[in-house]
């Protein structure tokens, strides 16, 4: 029998995650889990509980909401052999996208988790200024993107895509270049540019593939990086982040590496679409380091 935590957050997906929490919990039972809810108020006892857990012994951590809501699931996982599960119930759910997990039905969702079938995959380290250590799955942003994600989390309507997009029409009114330092590996790029994407996953914000070629398990790093251009070219060639064909421009840049370090003035860091803190970041890749449920073992 499977011996599980589950940390919900009652606020994902705009109550797709209070509605459908309970489901997933009996159906894991039904099929046989040991599931243990982890009851907290807040973010930070969110994280200190399934700390505990983890910490306890449970084999599975499983994230029951959206993509913030992973990322403090895998704060409390990384570097340990306990498997992280997800059940996709937010607003974009773009990590349990790159896992290929049914993103429609809670309750299928639990039965990836009750079938056992798992794959090994890498995650992210970033060090921030400031002295924060955080881990990540999905993507990193630093500049317009992490100003649009700072707008978008304050939106209240709409959900999902559309939610970012209006954040990003927003955001392009007030935005401007800033200069970067992008050190990945040995080589170094130094440029003004509108921002960076650093992917260890290939989408963020509700299916906007930033980073198209980035895989989970190729022991990589997947940049993007916007350099300076007008507003009405960005603005024009926004909708193919969509499809990923943006990175075919020649104002885009793209890089690959197991180590990057982003130096910035005056900017900083998100992950999974949560504040991280400020630049300079240094971040590194740790190849094959999550175990975590998804259809495909």
């Amino acid at each position: 029998m499977l011996n599980a935590a589950i940390v919900i957050n009652p606020t994902s997906g705009k109550g797709r995650s209070l509605k459908n929490a309970p489901l997933a919990v009996a159906r894991l039972r039904e099929r046989g889990v040991q599931v243990r809810v982890l009851e907290a108020g807040s973010a930070e006892e969110s994280l200190r509980l399934a700390r505990e857990a983890v910490a306890d012994g449970v084999e599975a951590l499983i994230a029951c909401g959206g993509d913030g809501t992973v990322h403090l699931a895998l704060q409390a996982v990384q570097g340990t052999d306990t498997t992280l599960g997800i059940i996709p119930v937010g607003t974009g759910d773009d990590i349990a996208r790159s896992l290929d997990l049914p993103r429609d039905d809670a309750c299928k969702a639990a039965d990836v988790i009750a079938d056992g079938r798992t794959r090994t995959v890498d995650y992210a380290v970033i060090h921030a200024a400031d002295g924060t250590e955080r881990a990540f799955l999905a993507v990193m942003s630093v500049g317009f993107d992490s100003e649009v994600t700072e707008r978008a989390n304050t939106m209240t309507w709409p959900t999902g895509t559309s939610r970012y997009l209006l954040a990003t029409i927003a955001e392009l009114g007030v935005y401007k270049p800033v200069d970067f330092r992008i050190t990945v590996d040995d080589k170094t790029l130094t440029e003004q540019g509108m921002m960076l994407a650093v992917g260890n996953g290939a989408s963020y914000g509700g299916g906007m593939y930033v980073c198209p070629s980035a895989v989970l398990d190729d022991g990589q790093l997947d940049l993007t990086f916007l350099a300076r251009t007008s507003k009405f070219t960005f603005l024009k060639t926004f909708p193919s982040v969509f499809k990923g064909t943006h990175v075919t421009r020649p104002f885009v840049h793209t890089l690959r590496g197991a180590t990057v370090r982003v130096e910035a003035a005056g900017q900083t860091a998100y992950a999974d679409g949560e504040r991280v803190g400020p630049l300079p970041v240094d971040v590194h890749v740790v190849p094959g380091g999550l175990r975590a449920f998804a259809p495909v073992g």
